[in-house]
């Protein structure tokens, strides 16, 4: 809610694409600055400490942000203070994942991350449509009062929850593992290796679809506003169902699913762009596009997650936990191509490329496609 507020805001106030554009930068920068160190933060210290002094700079970010949009203070304040709650961002997401094999058992950790994605992705198909409603009604500032809302909750249930701490043994090692040591670590782990280069190679080149989506409705569907929000909530109840797929069952050759569904979301990207003159099959292409991504990147964090040695668990999340920040870099690549050679070329573009580094990343490591 709070991103769809923050982007009508800035053009409300700017009239500016390029200003939407630096409001996004200083939202996903920080990614790139502070994951790796936030991995070590979470390796070296008390998790649960951790989240709630992070849960409480959310709380107060958020206060301020609708303090500075009530007021109608500068943009540049504003998004002084959104880089400032980014930052906190940066450290909360691989902490809060690392936390989850502190309250759940091993055995259920998968369980756990699927319950967690499936939220996530509800949220983000509720949540731009609530806070479009909320904005017809209500002044901006007073909504994100009440998102602040949203970061205290978190604050007083994780006061609620067990104080749950690795073995002194483990968290002595883990605050005595360097940069150095984690990287000969993943070099001794080909599979890993594997896991977490699947986690990058399709952020870049097949997930800027989300960005690139009002480009490819507009030129391909000739679609408006009204099938562009279609084409988002077709993909988004197909994550939805793929996490619940995940949730209901996991499957035990993780590594081939984790390949097949990398590679069928690459397929479904083209299969989308060559039948997008085909409404009906196009809209059921962007349903297993949502599908086969959100089952892919599901799978790869749970396989992370079950591979991963307890005292490098915080730093190898913090780096598949950066894919987010991935997808601007693969859109400047990806829009690139569309303005160049057009919005169909720009779509076979981004599932041929899924494809091919799928393929390159399992020939490089076969042992994947059997764990």
């Amino acid at each position: 809610m709070d991103l769809t507020i923050l982007n009508w805001i800035v053009y409300d106030w700017t009239q500016s694409a390029v200003a939407l554009g630096i409001l996004n930068g200083c939202r996903l920068l920080p990614v790139f600055f502070f994951s790796l160190f936030a991995g070590s933060i979470a390796d070296r210290f008390n998790r649960k400490k951790s989240l709630q002094f992070i849960h409480t700079g959310l709380f107060l970010t958020t206060l301020f942000i609708a303090f500075v949009i009530s007021e109608g203070n500068s943009t540049i304040t504003l998004m002084t203070i959104v880089t400032l709650k980014s930052i906190l961002m940066s450290f909360e997401v691989p902490i809060r994942n690392a936390y989850l094999s502190d309250i759940v058992s091993i055995d259920m950790l998968g369980s756990a991350v699927t319950l967690q994605t499936t939220i996530i992705n509800v949220a983000r198909m509720i949540g731009p449509a609530a806070a479009g409603l909320l904005l017809t009604y209500y002044p901006a500032g007073d909504i994100l009062l009440l998102i602040s809302i949203g970061p205290l909750i978190g604050l007083l249930t994780l006061w609620g929850m067990s104080d749950a701490r690795k073995a002194d043994k483990e968290r002595k090692l883990s605050q005595k593992k360097t940069v150095k040591e984690t990287l000969v670590y993943m070099n001794s782990q080909p599979v890993l290796v594997s896991i977490v280069l699947l986690s990058i190679a399709p952020m870049v080149l097949g997930f800027p679809y989300t960005t690139m989506l009002p480009v490819l409705a507009g030129e391909l569907m000739e679609i408006g506003p009204d099938g562009f929000g279609l084409l988002l909530s077709v993909s988004s109840v197909g994550a939805i169902v793929s996490t619940a797929v995940l949730a209901w069952k996991q499957p035990r050759n993780g590594g081939k699913w984790l390949i097949l569904s990398s590679l069928g979301f690459g397929t479904s990207l083209v299969l989308f762009t060559v039948f997008s003159d085909y409404y009906l099959l196009a809209y059921l292409f962007m349903f297993l596009v949502g599908f086969v991504s959100q089952f892919y990147r599901t799978l790869n964090r749970i396989m992370v997650q079950m591979k991963v040695a307890e005292e490098y668990r915080g730093r190898v999340l913090s780096i598949v936990l950066m894919d987010r920040g991935y997808i601007p870099l693969g859109a400047i690549m990806v829009g690139f191509v569309a303005n160049s050679f057009g919005a169909h070329s720009a779509g076979i573009f981004m599932g041929a490329g899924t494809i091919v580094l799928t393929i390159s990343i399992l020939r490089s490591n076969r042992r994947l496609w059997k764990e």
